[in-house]
């Protein structure tokens, strides 16, 4: 049995991961293996302090994200987010000028993310009751009044300069998730040097990427991050949320084996960091002692 990325349970538009019945050799998933995610009343609000922070100084909120299964997700949280507050000023802004949240610009800025985003909306009998009933509702959580997709490279660039300029709080959605390619480069190159913005994670970084070093640095003395042979500055606002993540907790790790009726002999722990590797193959060790924990 190959686990793949397993996710976390409780997302309103994936079915939650299913242990099989048995598995000889299981080679599974480390990534969070020493950690456990926020749960989803968490990741929310933090999400939403997050944002308003960055807004209300008429900030931009960098997203960096995988184009799918992330990018819905967050789309999901927005929508729902908005929903709740509507009317409600996110704060006055420099310029002291009162904003809704109904005023936020969303930019997803992925050509990939959009087309995926349209499969999700057409798999929506497949979502769950909670997605369903804001649907039948007459809400939309994946494409709503306040998302604008960009496709073309030119009006990328127009955007990435655009947001360099405005006063308008708005907020980008746009891959690589480790910013080690993609669009999101652009707009760090432009905007991570402005402490008006944010820069939020919400999914794993691994060392050696872009986002790692962002994360490592972003609180350190004239911090940096290199792109392309440059220095960046970083005085933006930097911020992880890892219950958006395509990667199981340490919880939903281990409740995957243990909700097998016939538990693996052996165990191939992958995709994590040697610490994640280590924490978890002592847990698995202790649950299940006549099982053979391989880290390699």
């Amino acid at each position: 049995m190959f686990s793949g990325d397993l996710g976390a349970p409780y997302s309103p538009l994936l079915c939650a991961p299913q242990s099989p019945y048995r598995a000889d050799q299981l080679v599974l998933e480390s990534t969070y293996g020493d950690r456990n995610h926020e749960n989803r009343a968490t990741r929310q609000q933090k999400l939403q302090q997050s944002l308003e922070h960055a807004l209300g100084d008429s900030g931009t909120v960098l997203i960096p994200a995988f184009s799918i299964g992330r990018t819905q997700e967050l789309l999901y949280e927005l929508e729902h987010i908005i929903h709740q507050n509507k009317l409600k000023p996110v704060s006055q802004t420099r310029s002291g000028v009162s904003l809704n949240w109904e005023d936020i610009d969303i930019i997803i800025d992925s050509p990939l993310a959009s087309r995926f985003t349209e499969v999700y909306r057409s798999l929506a009998n497949y979502w769950d009751d909670e997605a369903k009933r804001r649907v039948s509702s007459g809400r939309h959580p994946l494409s709503f009044e306040q998302v604008t997709t960009i496709d073309s490279h030119e009006t990328h660039l127009q955007t990435v300069s655009y947001l360099q300029r405005q006063t308008r709080p708005a907020i980008v959605i746009a891959a690589s998730g480790m910013c080690a390619g993609g669009r999101i480069v652009n707009y760090l190159k432009a905007l991570l040097g402005d402490a008006r913005n944010d820069v939020l994670f919400v999914g794993y970084q691994a060392a050696g990427t872009p986002g790692r070093d962002i994360l490592r640095y972003h609180d350190k003395p004239n911090g940096y991050v290199v792109f392309d042979g440059e220095r960046y500055a970083i005085n933006a606002k930097v911020q992880q949320i890892s219950g958006y993540s395509a990667h199981a907790g340490q919880r939903d790790l281990l409740n995957f084996i243990k909700r097998m009726r016939v538990p693996p002999k052996k165990v191939h722990l992958v995709h994590g960091d040697d610490g994640a590797k280590r924490t978890l193959k002592g847990l698995i060790e202790i649950a299940h002692p006549e099982c053979n924990v391989v880290v390699p």
